[in-house]
């Protein structure tokens, strides 16, 4: 690829100064800038009787970027929808001087580059937390700029592969939602007519009570809410947990967040828990395995069913006032089929879970494929 010609920003654009007349009755959205080259969004519609410091209008396909956090990758274009959008004056936009010179289009994919976001930073200044652009520093940097028609070919060869990108994470949602459908298809077949037996028979509670040695280490397990699994939080030192009472975690154990449970804060331990704690706060189950098992359980209780019935043993308001009583989760009664019909389901869960592997490390690689091509394209111009 040819070098292409040097031309400072300040040449390119120019300061939008359009002032917002607010309408007290009227709403407008509020622009807000996502990092690292994810977009421009509504932050959602404020009534104008709510604004109460001055704001600036946006227009679609100026360019706008965050005083705060352009060296994060917060710039880009305002979209179509954000056209008439307000904005403070902490978020600078820019029109466009010459479109038979430069394509907002490609200014558009440019700022997505690691070599543009080093450019921000090169314009930044300030100290630890309060580093802000410098809007003259700015216009003064300057991009290597290619002849009109290699900027819409460029164009054009990055939208159809961020079409493509687009359409294989579609492909993959969709498999993975008739996926989830089929399971559920199944496990309503399953569980028709199955007897009810209660927690307290089919999986009791296990407590793992932990000495605490003053000089030991600790390291804690989460639960993530909406079925989304464990993770792991930072070890605490002996006398960090204090008078805190600690109970091991074991792969296999049925988990329950004794305070975000009833949106879902279930998960069973994995091999990787192992030598793993949790606090009060955790609720430990083991499944007994004559009778049933901690995936099959852990999944009727992220149904409709299942949730509802942890929200009802989970009195109190909202957030960490709704907690799952020992008692309360001991006594709610849980379909029985017969063994080998859970198994059975059991194993089409795991084929959907490989599944979902397998379509992770197609995202991984999909989502890596445009910032990769970007930096192919800008970098070496740099």
């Amino acid at each position: 690829m040819k070098t292409w010609p040097k031309v400072a920003l300040g040449e390119l654009l120019r300061r939008s100064d359009e002032s917002a007349v607010i309408n007290p009755a009227a709403e407008y959205h509020e622009v807000t800038i996502k990092l690292w080259g994810k977009g421009i969004v509504s932050r959602g519609k404020v009534r104008g009787s709510d604004v109460v410091s001055v704001r600036r209008i946006v227009r679609a396909n100026q360019l706008i970027l965050s005083k705060i956090d352009a060296r994060n990758g917060a710039i880009g274009l305002v979209p179509p929808e954000l056209d008439g959008a307000i904005v403070s004056n902490d978020f600078p936009s820019f029109e466009f001087r010459d479109p038979d010179r430069c394509d907002a289009a490609f200014m558009g994919w440019l700022v997505r580059s690691t070599p543009f976001v080093e450019l921000c930073k090169a314009a930044s200044e300030g100290t630890t937390n309060r580093v802000r652009i410098k809007e003259d520093r700015f216009l003064d940097q300057q991009i290597a700029l290619p002849p009109l028609t290699e900027q819409q070919a460029l164009v054009t060869r990055l939208d159809t592969l961020a079409e493509k990108t687009r359409q294989v994470e579609a492909h993959l949602d969709a498999v993975e939602r008739d996926a989830e459908h089929l399971l559920a298809l199944r496990f309503r077949d399953t569980i028709a007519d199955a007897p009810l037996r209660t927690m307290a028979e089919v999986a009791p509670l296990v407590r793992r009570e932990q000495s605490i040695d003053l000089d030991g280490s600790y390291p804690e397990l989460g639960i993530r809410s909406f079925g989304k699994g464990t993770f792991h939080k930072p070890p605490l030192s002996g006398s960090e947990v204090g008078t805190k009472r600690l109970y091991r975690i074991e792969p296999g154990d049925l988990l329950f967040s004794n305070v975000f449970a009833w949106e879902g804060a279930i998960a069973i331990a994995q091999p990787e828990d192992t030598g793993r704690f949790g606090s009060h706060r955790f609720i430990t189950c083991q499944a007994d395995p004559d009778l049933t098992s901690a995936e099959f359980l852990r999944y009727y209780f992220l149904t409709d069913e299942g949730i509802l019935k942890i929200g009802k043993a989970s009195p109190g308001g909202a957030g960490r006032n709704r907690t799952l009583g020992l008692e309360k989760l001991m006594a709610i009664e849980v379909p029985m089929p017969p063994l080998v019909t859970q198994q059975t389901f059991n194993r089409l869960q795991a084929e959907v879970a490989v599944l979902k592997g397998k379509h992770a490390t197609i995202r991984e690689a999909n989502a890596a494929l445009l910032p990769a091509t970007l930096e192919r394209v800008f970098k070496q111009q740099y």
